[in-house]
């Protein structure tokens, strides 16, 4: 979650203002973001979230743990470290972000390089791709908690798969959102419903929506991946692990580990 300034609520927002808000906060936000973050998740790596688990790590892209099934196509790309990553592994890929800020960022980062990611600027649940075009799809935290109907975006990731391709996805652990959103020992007593699923929501003076993070509960997560035609082969809760001692948001060593922060879900479009 942010943690911008302003008059904070819970409280409905359509798609269409979600998605104005987000492309105009990580607009604004993409430089700051890469200086504080960038560290953290490097030019060139895949990080699935503020725990550090990598992609070489978990190898969630392929069932037999080697090369994913290429074209991939990232969603929420932000700077395309995840994609340049795997570019680097010699996979094939496309990165797509909302924010025209976060992928300028990514063309810094490939500067003059000989292959520089594809970078597309696109709505991850209006994706400008034709059925079944790419082998996997996936997204670090990226789409899925920003927009209001992110039943659309499996609806759109499984459109765009190819029978047989996974579509994995991590964003934040459902249960969090009944905690509030500090890293201290405060952060470990729930505050709200588990099953209050008002987004999060900041507005400036004139009332104008300037920030948005939506929330579902697990089931409703797993009937929006079943309702698109997806199957749900794996559901990982990583453990925060010894080697990180650093604080993100409201992620950190001190709840990370007795609570879950990040939710991987492993899907799978049938071969029929």
């Amino acid at each position: 979650m942010s943690d911008g300034a302003g008059r904070v609520e819970r409280a409905a927002v359509g798609h269409d203002e979600s998605i104005a808000a987000q492309r105009r906060w990580w607009d604004g936000e993409a430089a700051d973001y890469r200086a504080e973050h960038g560290t953290f998740l490097g030019d060139s790596g895949f990080v699935w979230g503020p725990e550090g688990w990598t992609e070489a790590e978990l190898s969630l892209l392929s069932p037999a743990g080697g090369t994913p099934p290429a074209p991939v196509l990232e969603i929420g790309a932000g700077a395309a470290q995840c994609s340049r990553w795997l570019r680097a592994q010699g996979v094939e890929v496309v990165a797509s972000d909302l924010s025209g800020g976060m992928l300028r960022q990514g063309q810094l980062i490939d500067g003059g390089a000989a292959v520089p990611v594809p970078l597309v600027q696109c709505d991850g649940a209006r994706l400008p791709f034709a059925e079944a075009s790419f082998g996997t799809v996936f997204t670090a935290y990226g789409v899925v908690p920003f927009v209001a109907d992110s039943a659309r975006v499996m609806r759109e990731a499984a459109r765009v798969l190819r029978p047989g391709g996974r579509f994995v996805f991590s964003t934040t652990h459902p249960i969090r959102w009944a905690f509030p959103d500090v890293p201290g020992v405060s952060g470990l007593s729930a505050h709200q419903s588990y099953w209050d699923t008002r987004p999060y929501v900041e507005r400036d003076a004139r009332g104008q929506v300037t920030y948005v993070e939506h929330h579902r509960t697990l089931g409703e997560r797993v009937r929006e991946i079943v309702a698109a035609g997806l199957d749900l082969v794996d559901l990982i809760e990583p453990e925060w692990p010894e080697r990180n001692d650093q604080e993100w948001g409201g992620w950190s060593p001190t709840r990370g580990r007795i609570l879950p922060g990040t939710a991987i879900f492993v899907c799978r479009k049938p071969l029929a």
